[in-house]
């Protein structure tokens, strides 16, 4: 895949496909191409070459079937309280006021946040911002959820508390999810197939499912020990260190 005019490829024979319900987490050196393949699932980046469909559909612009959760504390409207933020962009696809209300209080609560209706953003600890911003995601109903490395500027309590809970919410719910990661641990925690990409272009490097039990990863020492050794071989094979 490539994107631009006369533009070196990004990505190159890299292909997947994703099942309902499937947490796939994409791992790789900084810089290899893993937000750019984000992106262009998400409809920001149109392929030069290549293309992406979603159940059957070609991606050719973002749409209400995907949501994006950012790295970034400040996705949220900083004027708007914290039900509203949740709330609007569902106003905005059609849906009545108070049906978007009683929605986002739902999502809301799921998060654990049934205390922070009422608060603005500037209110709210990091943490909190990340839980209001997938909620609003959530709450769209999307056909896939895109993460780029939602919990990536968390401290480590934090993010380790706020995996436990998408993976809990995630799973009850059956979304579908692709993320981006440069946590080892954090792949193998979270996800139910792990992408490790490397190289420029960048390409699939391994493919690595992990088995559930009760939700979660009975093999994680083993699963991180061969994400190490991909990863290892996605920097030789031309990926720069994270």
């Amino acid at each position: 895949m490539a994107y631009g005019e006369s533009a070196e490829p990004v990505l190159r024979d890299v292909d997947f496909s994703l099942t309902k319900g499937e947490r796939c987490m994409l791992l790789g050196p900084s810089g290899c191409g893993k937000s750019t393949l984000l992106r262009a699932v998400g409809g920001f980046h149109a392929p030069a070459a290549g293309h992406i469909s979603l159940g059957g559909v070609e991606v050719v612009r973002p749409g209400p079937d995907r949501a994006f959760v950012f790295q970034e504390f400040d996705q949220l409207l900083p004027w708007k309280r914290v039900l509203a933020n949740v709330a609007y962009p569902l106003t905005i696809n059609g849906h009545r006021k108070a049906d978007a209300s009683e929605r986002a209080r739902s999502y809301l609560s799921m998060m654990g946040l049934d205390a922070a209706t009422e608060k603005f953003p500037h209110q709210l600890s990091g943490g909190m911002k990340q839980r209001v911003a997938i909620a609003r995601a959530m709450a769209l109903e999307p056909k896939v959820l895109l993460m780029d490395e939602p919990f990536g500027a968390l401290d480590a309590q934090t993010r380790s508390r706020l995996q436990e809970q998408f993976r809990e919410v995630t799973s009850a719910l059956g979304t579908t999810v692709i993320f981006v990661t440069h946590s080892i641990h954090e792949a193998a925690f979270l996800g139910d197939t792990v992408i490790v990409l490397g190289g420029k272009p960048a390409r699939v490097i391994g493919r690595v499912p992990i088995e559930r039990v009760d939700g979660r990863n009975e093999n994680q020492q083993q699963v991180e020990a061969r994400l190490q050794e991909l990863l290892t071989d996605a920097h030789e094979d031309g990926g720069s260190t994270p």
